[in-house]
């Protein structure tokens, strides 16, 4: 009886523990389980922000040269070839291009996969046709990948759909890798004890793992190689192949592998490592380079196709032979495709930027013009204002220029920024804040140097919007002193003395210092300061009179915000490097109000970009004529720093505003005045844009005059020391000299003490919008003295 009482004790107990292993091997399960539901059915990855330039936009009498385009396609990774039957593949033909294009899914809208015609006269497009129906006109080419943003966890992959997949590729993973793949259920019985067995004794590791395997490995476990997370892989793989389709199953496989490592980053995914090792999208690969990636599963480091190019060659040899075996390549097949070059590109197409200090302003207004919880890794696209062909040609004229001008052991070091920007709004096409590699400090931006010359253009306009000044006034370039908190301040010219009494245009155009701080001082430090601000400007500004002279530190981006006001007649655009952001459903991420503010009268805008005009027709900016035509009509101003340490150009076209800066990081000597360094390199920058000329707008309130320099009367074409020049119409002067008076009709009983005489000069003008020159009838004694005249125009000659 007590055995039996025994036995049934025993029985009792066994049976407890085999019912609590089983509960406690339930709710092991129920928590793997619920492990591999939550992440294969939440965001999977966190997937950088992905940052494009702007699209190439394609359009009868679009201003696109043959070359650019095929620079463009070549940038994007197009092949030329005999046929175009495959995306990203274009023809040649006398003067057209046939284009199958790979199209693009921008998120809130997408361009179709089609073959464009594109027909080329001179330096612009004539003609373009297409496949896909377009009531626009207009075509688009995909726009350039130029970086990542924001990657976490060190991984980097660029998602596919099973469906985009090329068969061939999937026929190779399965033959190599899984054969059984479709067969079995998550895990392969033989191949798990084998590796096993061989674990456990200590011997020579082995594999044996299924793609399922494989997947639940590097998707949730550790990479420690323990009997327990072995265990653990079987029955995840058992579990997510209960759950999820085959299909499934392998499209998170090819999103998931490990491929490579990009500098900190790895390569995860076909999508990426195709763009990685051979700069071209998967669907455009051939079976061989299909082959390669397939045998990168087994040893990315080992099959590194630079360091080891025979074992990479052989590697990928060994998944053609898989293939031919199972049936899915022919022989013929086979030795063509073995026969093949690897043909992966010199370097990674993934690397090190090629605009990293345009990709560096991305990042920084991204911060500063989005919400911060928007910006998460999930899978954002950021289209930018980068013109990828302005870009690269702005980047080799500059560091061309910079390093002719870097001859002499002094200026080994030289360094600058150079940015440019289309004034009509204020988007960024290029940047470059080095002559040598991107270190992270990008000079376009954190170089902050004393600026010069380039400020004087905003005294002159204060001088303008008061009415008593234009550009033939009269202004004191003569020496001044001037007491500062208990000091005396004693500016001076580039050139040493003064050049006494002249025109404020030649003051402005030649850039004399002791002008400019005579008329500043007038207006106040105040006032000047104020309106810096206004421009853009966010630097400390010190409230010296010396800061007339540019004695306040600035960077680039800042200098062009000042001269975009400049350059849209008086608006304030601000500087954007980005378009847009589309979130992975394809809405767009709203941004911060960026506000158009008008900062300057037009009329005195316009007035002023005369003045700037004359600085590059006769003053420090003419050798610019020398390389550009005169046509386009620039405008701009040089800048030279104390002991010249700073070099300083900034100026524009109708279509393009430029700044470059040159100088030493630490700060010494370079001997370059503005004229001498900077607007060479200027000069050589904007001589590789299509330029447009400046062409603002005449205000009705602004006419042009010819104007006496010595009196600031009225004087006319032909007459001595006359200038023609824009006028606010509500400062015209009301006498003209004799010479000029002939051009003009006086007011009749004019009375020069009477205080309701008319104000203005008045010239009969003719339907086609030029003015006549009057009758000479009047009477000697008027033409003898100054004289009082009417006008209801102005003075054209």
């Amino acid at each position: 009886m007590k055995v039996q009482r025994g036995i049934g004790f025993v029985a009792l107990i066994f049976s407890i523990l085999v019912i609590a292993a089983f509960l406690a091997f339930s709710i092991y399960l129920i928590r793997l389980d619920n492990i591999i539901r939550d992440k294969f059915e939440g965001n999977r990855w966190d997937i950088p922000a992905k940052v494009f330039a702007r699209p190439l936009e394609i359009y009868a009498n679009a201003p696109v040269t043959a070359a650019d385009f095929q620079q463009e396609l070549s940038m994007l990774g197009y092949k030329k070839a005999e046929s175009y039957d495959k995306s990203g593949s274009y023809v040649l033909s006398g003067t057209s291009m046939y284009v199958h294009t790979r199209g693009f899914d921008y998120g809130d809208s997408v361009d179709p996969e089609q073959v464009i015609q594109v027909s080329f006269s001179g330096d612009q497009v004539s003609d373009v046709k297409a496949t896909k129906p377009n009531n626009t006109g207009i075509v688009r080419l995909e726009p350039l990948l130029i970086g990542g943003i924001y990657p976490q966890h060190n991984e980097d992959r660029v998602l596919i759909k099973l469906n985009k997949v090329p068969k061939t590729l999937i026929e190779a993973l399965i033959s190599t890798e899984d054969r059984n793949f479709y067969h079995h259920h998550g895990i392969s019985f033989r191949g798990t004890a084998r590796a096993l067995v061989s674990n456990v004794t200590g011997g020579k590791r082995q594999g044996g793992s299924t793609l399922t395997q494989q997947l639940v490995k590097n998707f949730y476990l550790t990479p420690e190689k323990t009997l327990k997370r072995k265990v653990n892989e079987a029955l995840m793989s058992l579990l997510l192949e209960l759950h999820y389709s085959k299909d499934e199953i392998l499209e998170a496989y090819l999103n998931e592998v490990n491929l490579g490592q990009n500098g900190n980053y790895s390569v995860n995914g076909y999508g990426l490592a195709s763009q990685f090792y051979f700069g071209l999208p998967l669907r455009e690969l051939n079976i061989a380079q299909q082959a390669y990636l397939v045998g990168l599963v087994q040893g990315p480091t080992l099959y590194n196709p630079w360091r080891n190019p025979e074992g990479a060659l052989n590697r990928r040899n060994v998944v053609l032979h898989n293939m031919l075996v199972m049936g899915y390549l022919t022989q013929d097949q086979y030795e063509k495709e073995s026969a093949r070059p690897l043909g992966v590109i010199s370097k990674p197409s993934l690397g090190i930027s090629r605009f990293p200090d345009f990709l560096d302003i991305v990042r920084r207004q991204l911060k500063t013009e989005y919400q911060e919880s928007d910006l998460t890794n999930q899978g954002l696209r950021i289209f930018t204002t980068l013109d990828p062909i302005e870009q690269t040609k702005v980047q080799n004229a500059f560091r061309a220029s910079v390093s002719r001008l870097a001859g002499s052991a002094r200026l080994k070091d030289l360094q600058g920024a150079v940015l440019v920007s289309r004034p009509e709004n204020g988007e960024l096409e290029a940047v470059v804040g080095s002559t040598q590699d991107f270190t992270g400090f990008n000079r376009a931006i954190d170089a902050k140097r004393q600026v010069g010359s380039l400020l004087k253009p905003v005294i002159y306009m204060s001088a303008i919007e008061s009415g008593r000044y234009n550009w033939a006034t009269k202004v004191d370039d003569s020496p001044i002193t001037i007491p500062v908190d208990g000091k005396s301040w004693t500016p001076k010219n580039y050139s040493g003395g003064g050049h006494g009494v002249v025109p404020m245009v030649q003051a402005l155009a030649n850039s004399y210092n002791l002008a400019a701080v005579r008329t500043g001082q007038e207006f106040g430090v105040a006032s000047f300061a104020n309106n810096l601000k206004k421009f853009g400007v966010n630097s400390n500004i010190p409230s010296y009179p010396s800061i007339f002279l540019g004695a306040v530190d600035m960077s680039p981006m800042e200098v062009m915000s000042i001269y975009g006001n400049f350059a849209t007649g008086g608006f304030k655009y601000p500087t954007k490097s980005i378009r847009s952001v589309v979130d992975s459903n394809g809405r767009i991420l709203e941004r911060f109000g960026l506000n158009v503010q008008q900062t300057i009268d037009p009329s005195v805008a316009y007035i002023l970009n005369y003045g700037l005009q004359q600085v590059m027709n006769y003053g420090t900016g003419k050798s610019a004529y020398s390389a550009m035509p005169y046509e386009l009509k620039l405008a701009g101003k040089s800048g030279t720093t104390n002991d010249t340490r700073d070099s300083w150009f900034a100026g524009y076209s109708g279509n393009h505003v430029a700044v470059v800066w040159l100088g030493l990081d630490n700060n010494k000597v370079t001997g370059l005045t503005g004229s001498s360094g900077a607007l060479p390199v200027w000069t050589n920058v904007m001589k590789q844009l299509k330029q447009k000329p400046v062409n603002l707008r005449q205000p009705d309130s602004v006419q042009w005059q010819w104007i006496d320099v010595p009196s600031g009367q009225l004087s006319a074409q032909g007459c001595a020391d006359a200038m023609y020049i824009p006028l606010l119409s509500n400062n015209i002067p009301n006498q003209a000299t004799a010479c000029g008076m002939p051009h003009y009709q006086v007011e009749p009983g004019y009375d020069p003490n009477a205080d309701n005489a008319a104000s203005q000069p008045y010239a009969d003008d003719n339907s086609d919008g030029y003015i006549r020159e009057s009758e000479n009838n009047m009477d000697q004694e008027l033409s003898n003295r100054p004289n009082r005249v009417i006008s209801s125009g102005s003075y054209n000659n």
